[in-house]
């Protein structure tokens, strides 16, 4: 999404809404934390979202070193913010294989979604954290994403993740009555809310 974007109180967006085909990397090569961060730092460098990949690629591993992101669903969440980012997205990446990952590879995840933050964001980095939350709570989902055979395959696991805004939960708490309920939705898409 572009940070000249004018979210509308009506514009749902999804996690999906906030990478790209060629930030998804369905077949991580890394076999830790330092090298997988690494990769995914280059995609998001050579998509243009990350103009210099040394400063990114340090900042996230010192952070994930400090504070591991990692997650019972098999999951970490490393981020940086840096300024110079000029918008809010994530690489996201999978490993056929559990990676070691946290404090001495105590845990291991095999899938990474590496965030980067511009310096000035705030509203939209909280929407997506909490998008990828619930993300990690529906096993339905994190299924999906391990059987996905392809990068849009990924992708559209993806768009089933709204990211609520506060007006949205005021307006819709339930999510009925949204300006996408109408959109018709096969047996085995439904967005989780």
């Amino acid at each position: 999404m572009s940070p000249n974007t004018i979210i509308h109180p009506t514009t749902l967006m999804t996690l999906a809404d906030l990478t790209s085909p060629g930030l998804i990397v369905p077949h991580l090569r890394g076999q830790d934390a330092a090298s997988v961060i690494q990769e995914l730092s280059q995609a998001l460098q050579r998509e243009g979202r990350v103009p210099d990949l040394l400063p990114f690629y340090h900042t996230a591993l010192n952070r994930e070193f400090l504070v591991s992101t990692e997650m019972e669903a098999g999951m970490a969440f490393p981020h940086a913010r840096l300024p110079g980012l000029k918008e809010l997205s994530f690489a996201f990446g999978r490993s056929g294989e559990p990676l070691p990952w946290g404090a001495r590879g105590a845990c291991t995840v095999r899938l990474v979604f590496l965030i980067a933050v511009p310096a000035t964001e705030a509203t939209q980095h909280l929407l997506l954290i909490s998008g990828l939350a619930r993300l990690a709570k529906e096993n339905r989902l994190v299924e999906k994403l391990h059987a996905a055979q392809d990068t849009f395959q990924i992708l559209e696991v993806l768009q089933q993740v709204r990211l609520f805004t506060r007006w949205d939960r005021l307006h819709y708490p339930t999510g009925q009555g949204s300006p996408d309920s109408t959109i018709p939705q096969s047996g085995t898409h439904h967005p989780i809310e």
